[in-house]
């Protein structure tokens, strides 16, 4: 007995001396994603900066096979772990423990010092329940809608290449439906790291040494990394501070199932998932001073959304319309102000940090001052000339009327006319619904039907337009003069614009409002 409580010291002694020769800390900043109403329909991204100890932090490295039955999976799992690797390196130098769980693949790691080191750990005294168990969901989940439908497992394979690749696999005596047989070597495996696809022994290492921090890497998001009993599930309805790295992973998702996005659009609803209802996120960059990793095939522009505006419901209409429309083709971040007043009014979170990455910057805003980092961050992106699109209260998005910002905040009371090239002076009324013709062809009028879109919104006043503009669309009610409701311009600094005062959700609810609208981000987005 004494012997064997003896030994169970010297085992947790070994484990603290294995990482104490090389200790950091990093500085970590997490994402995660806030609803704007009690009604969890709408959300703000959070910011949350911490300092972690490299000693009290683990990275799990999940699922990171050799092969998989999905061929594209496979090369995209190639193509993630040099990046990985680079990690891993990173964080294993300053002090913190690797743990390596391919999972059912521990045969050809019997006998490595990694995986003697997770069988040898001391027993937790505080094991969770069911941390042997996959785990499907967790409660907070059930406030939200899973975004995805991965009911056909996934592949995103051409049929013909997949075909290939499974007899391929089958050649080589493998199972094509998992054909896996340990980890990539593309990742380094080093003697003081854990091999491991155990939930109990991964548990039992962590607390042997003392971990509080964990931050998952590998694929699959939507499957393996949430729902293995080493997964963000497990970990963070269990008590660790565990984190996400979200430019590390890769989904399983077809773009042929709901709700038909890009591949790399499902990639980035699953992590809008998590960070609501799961765990937070950070990206590999906050440990490798860089910039996060994209994949090569990835190259859908990003447009940032901008919503700050009650009078039209934009922020229930953008977000259906970009889901439908842009995710095929784009990247998109829409950022909601606070919509029940319990916060400051002008305020946009997360506008900073988006719109420096912006490639088209969308802008439904009405009559607010933003912060000042905010503020910058669009400015800069239109004076540096890239494009910009704005529907309805755009034209007045800045402007406080000439009264004075709140402390902190700018105004830009010279935006319509420097960036939308209009002269916005207020609108004649509601109730009259608008006839809309064509002024000129154009790009941004392609497979729009002038002739059955109807305009439910009151007309602008925006006469004259400057000699910049270009108006495509014109609007007229009875007894008014008529008026342009859609035009581009380039701007006083020389990028892209497009604006129209159309986006009455009345509108929206016409399919040629979508038609127009995403006509208009690809030709901004085009160069």
């Amino acid at each position: 007995m004494r012997f064997k409580t003896s030994l169970a010291v010297l085992l947790s002694l070994t484990y603290s001396l294995a990482l104490a020769a090389d200790k950091g800390s990093f500085d970590i900043t997490k994402r995660s994603l806030a609803p704007t109403t009690e009604e969890n329909v709408r959300f703000q991204p959070v910011y949350q900066s911490e300092q972690w100890s490299a000693a009290e932090t683990a990275v799990i490295v999940c699922d990171m096979w050799d092969l998989h039955h999905c061929l594209n999976a496979t090369r995209r799992g190639a193509e993630l772990a040099p990046r990985m690797n680079q990690f891993l390196k990173t964080a294993r130098k300053n002090g913190s423990l690797i743990i390596h769980a391919p999972s059912s693949c521990m045969k050809p790691y019997e006998g490595h010092p990694g995986r003697k080191r997770a069988q040898s750990a001391p027993m937790a005294s505080n094991l969770p329940k069911e941390i042997a168990e996959w785990c499907y969901s967790i409660p907070e989940e059930e406030q939200g809608v899973y975004p995805i439908d991965q009911t056909d497992g996934g592949e995103d394979d051409d049929p013909v290449e997949h075909e290939a690749w499974a007899k391929e696999l089958a050649d080589k005596g493998l199972n094509p439906r998992a054909p896996w047989t340990k980890q990539t070597d593309l990742l380094d495996i080093h003697k003081n790291d854990v091999i491991s696809d155990s939930g109990v022994e991964i548990w039992n290492v962590m607390e042997a040494e003392g971990i509080k921090n964990v931050i998952l890497v590998g694929v699959h998001t939507n499957m393996c990394v949430l729902g293995r009993p080493f997964g963000l599930r497990r970990l963070a309805s269990n008590g660790k501070n565990v984190v996400l790295c979200r430019d590390l992973t890769d989904t399983m998702y077809n773009p042929k199932m709901k709700p038909f996005v890009s591949h790399f659009t499902g990639t980035d609803l699953i992590i809008e998932h998590i960070e609501k209802w799961v765990c937070p996120t950070i990206t590999s960059d906050q440990l490798l001073g860089d910039k996060p990793f994209q994949f090569k095939n990835d190259r859908r522009p990003h447009v940032v959304a901008l919503i700050a505006e009650r009078e039209y419901v934009t922020n229930e209409t953008l977000p259906k319309f970009a889901l439908e429309h842009l995710g095929k083709d784009y990247k998109v971040t829409i950022l909601h102000c606070d919509e029940e007043g319990k916060g400051e009014r002008h305020d946009i979170p997360g506008a900073a940090q988006a719109v420096k990455d912006a490639d088209v910057l969308l802008v439904s805003v009405r009559r607010r001052a933003l912060k000042a980092e905010d503020f910058k961050a669009v400015e800069d992106h239109i004076k540096a000339g890239k494009p910009v699109v704005g529907i309805r209260t755009a034209n007045h998005a800045f402007s406080l009327r000439g009264a004075e910002a709140p402390e902190g905040h700018l105004v830009w009371e010279d935006f319509d006319a420097e960036v939308w090239g209009g002269s916005y002076t207020g609108h004649h009324g509601a109730g009259k619904d608008v006839t809309i013709a064509k002024i000129t062809d154009h790009p941004i009028l392609k497979g729009v039907d002038v002739d059955s879109f109807d305009g439910t919104g009151s007309l602008y006043i925006v006469n004259p337009i400057a000699d910049t503009a270009n108006a495509i669309l014109s609007g007229t009610i009875d007894g008014e003069p008529t008026e342009p409701i859609a035009w581009t311009n380039k701007t006083k600094f020389g990028g892209k614009a497009f604006y129209t005062s159309l986006g009455h959700v009345g509108e929206f609810q016409q399919s040629q409002m979508s038609i127009l609208l995403k006509n208009a981000i690809d030709w901004a987005s085009s160069k």
